[in-house]
Parts: structure tokens; sequence; C-alpha cells
């Protein structure tokens, strides 16, 4: 990282790099930019929970009843779902855009945009089908604990099976938690590194990736909860010098594509370190070895 972005320090490198780790982070920008803020005022204990039961079959009632507003919200949906789609095929491009740039210490911007179109529409695909899959699993859980709490509140669970059901519900939503964590950090940090070394397709890459890692199911699981700890004390860190800066600094980070720049130094690293940890499972997996050819260019060109 100190290599490519300081030595030496150019901020016209800074700004290509960070554009594509920009498009490469999309759909977490686009994720994470609808939180609001909570209502300290809120007590579960003035909640009518009658009324919070009935809301969906009363709030459907109102929607049939009101076409122009039941259209509306189809429409709204419609909207955001296309949104989502464009974002996600723009992110998958960029993933192998900022990877190029890692790999091989250079800014470009076109050439892996056009290089890799193959590659990110597989990969686009892949994230499609198995998004809308894990948003199908996740809106089941959700009818289905929603009724469990529905029948406890109504008395129809005893008290003493009805905890027996939270802890099945915890449990179960803590595990949709964990393994849609490790197969998104997973598919950035190895899948579309194979991806990108043996130009195949995503389904493939997984293919070549699952068998090395039931070989080595210890050391991926240790590797995950490392980058968690990682991201935690990044983000620590980054709040600490938004204090110091009296927020200033803060304020900048939340500008999207500003915020990339500025903190390009961080995914820089989070990318490369991957990259150099696949590195030790052998040549199959080094991608630096796969383009030390052209970083040998690149250097001799600057």
């Amino acid at each position: 990282m100190k290599k490519a972005l300081f030595q030496p320090f150019d901020i016209s490198k800074w700004i290509n790099i960070g554009f594509t780790a920009f498009l490469a982070a999309l759909t977490e920008f686009w994720g994470s930019s609808g939180g609001g803020g909570g209502n300290s005022g809120f007590n579960l204990n003035e909640l009518n929970w009658d009324e919070f039961f009935s809301f969906p079959e009363s709030a459907w009632n109102w929607l049939t009843t009101h076409p122009f507003w039941f259209g509306l919200i189809i429409t709204g949906a419609f909207l955001l779902v296309t949104i989502t789609v464009i974002f996600n095929w723009i992110s998958s491009r960029g993933k192998f855009m900022f990877l190029y740039n890692v790999v091989n210490q250079t800014d470009d911007i076109v050439k892996p945009w056009h290089n890799f179109r193959k590659s990110g529409n597989s990969l686009f695909w892949w994230q499609f089908v198995y998004g809308w899959l894990i948003f199908g699993i996740i809106i089941l859980f959700l009818i289905y604990s929603f009724g469990v709490f529905k029948n406890i509140h109504n008395g129809i669970i005893p008290d003493i099976t009805k905890y027996g059901f939270i802890a099945g519900i915890v449990l179960t939503f803590l595990c949709i938690l964990i393994i849609t964590g490790y197969i998104s950090l997973f598919l950035t940090d190895f899948v579309v590194p194979i991806m990108y070394k043996h130009q195949i397709s995503a389904l493939k890459a997984w293919s070549v990736f699952l068998p090395l890692m039931f070989r080595n199911m210890c050391g991926f699981f240790v590797y995950g909860l490392f980058i968690l700890i990682l991201k935690v004390s990044t983000a620590i860190a980054v709040i600490f010098i938004a204090v110091l800066t009296c927020c200033i600094g803060l304020l900048l980070i939340m500008i999207p594509f500003v915020g990339t720049v500025i903190l390009l130094p961080v995914s820089y690293t989070f990318r490369a370190f991957s990259l150099e940890y696949f590195a030790s499972f052998g040549d199959e997996f080094n991608l630096f070895l796969h383009d030390e050819n052209i970083i040998s260019e690149n250097i001799q060109t600057k």
C-alpha cells in the first residue's frame, strides 16, 4: 500500500484508484445510506402490542381500499429494486477494476472496465440470484418470527415453551447473519480473485474455492474473525480521528467518493491483505505471480 500510494504520492492516482474502489463498494454505500436517526423517546412498554400484531392485516385492508397509494408503493418498490440492480451491476465490474489496480500497482479505469466485462457480468448474475434467495429466506424468517411472537402474545404458546421458541429464533438469526457474512467475505476476498486469475465464471470459481475452504476450514474461519477485528478497530480509529477534527473529518468521509479517496489506504490494504493471504495456498491462488510481468512493465515505465 505504501509503495503504491505514497512512494511517490500522486493525487491523480489516488483519485483514479479511489474511483474504482468506490465502484467496488457501491452497493455497500447504497445499502448503508438509508439509515436514519432513531426516536430517543421510544419505549417498548408504551407500545400497543394488539395494534402492532394486527398492523399487517390492517395495512393490507387499507391499501386495497386506496389503489392510488397501493400503486405508488408498488412503483416505489420497483424503482428501488431497479436502482439496486443497476448499482450491483456497476459494483460487480468495479470489484475487478479495483482488484486489477491493486494487483498491477496501477490506476487504470478504462482498460479493466472493458477487459472484465464478462467476469463482471458473471459475478452480477451470481449475486442477483443469491440476493433474491437470501431475500426470500429473510422474508420467510420474518413471517415465521412474527407468527411466533403473535402466538406468544395471544397466549397460544404456553410460557414453558415460549423461551425455547425465542432462543430458536435468535439462534437462527445469528446463523443467517454469520453464514451470509462469511459468504460475502469469501466472495469478495477469494472467489473474485479466482475469477480474475483464471478468467472463469462465478460458479466455477466457487467450485475451485470450496474444496480449498473445506480443507482449511479453521484457517478461513479465523481469517474472517481477524478481518472483523481489523474492521472494528479501523472504524474506532476513524471515529477517534473524526472527533479530533471536530467531526469535520467525519463529514468529509460521509460524502460519497470523497470518503473513499480519503480512506483509500484502508481499502487498499484490506484488498491487498486478502490477496497475500490467498497466495499462501500456492501459485494457483497467487495473483501477484500471475501478473508479475505487468508489474515489472509498470515499474519500468515509471
